[in-house]
């Protein structure tokens, strides 16, 4: 994957459950990534459910790939089981969460969301 846009998102569709093998594959779709300045990673846990150490360990990973390229690492759509692990480990505050996809846009002065790359 070659982004090409400035802004351009990259968004992580996961599934319902990141434990170890979960996490395995999400640190796999982050490390196929190919970090440009001033892209947008969105995680979208709308179907996410559960999840333990390992996708916490994938999630940690890949927010310091991306800081390390100037790019935004945000989370979107938790599940209250989720919500909960990422406040009782303090990464709540961390990680930039958003309600919906929408609301991550919702501050921009543009109506036009960037180009978006669904990381396969």
């Amino acid at each position: 994957m070659s982004p090409a846009a400035e802004n351009q998102v990259i968004l992580f569709e996961l599934p319902g459950s990141i434990d170890l093998s979960g996490g395995n594959l999400l640190t796999e779709e982050i490390a196929r990534i190919i970090p440009a300045k001033n892209q947008i990673w969105v995680f979208n846990f709308a179907s996410v459910n559960f999840m333990d150490s390992s996708g916490l360990v994938a999630l940690v990973n890949g927010y310091k790939k991306a800081r390390q390229h100037s790019c935004r690492f945000v989370l979107c759509n938790l599940q209250a089981p989720v919500r909960l692990i990422l406040e009782v480990t303090q990464l709540d505050s961390v990680f930039e969460i958003y309600d919906t996809y929408e609301d991550i846009f919702a501050e921009s002065a543009s109506s036009a969301l960037p180009d978006l790359v669904v990381a396969s």
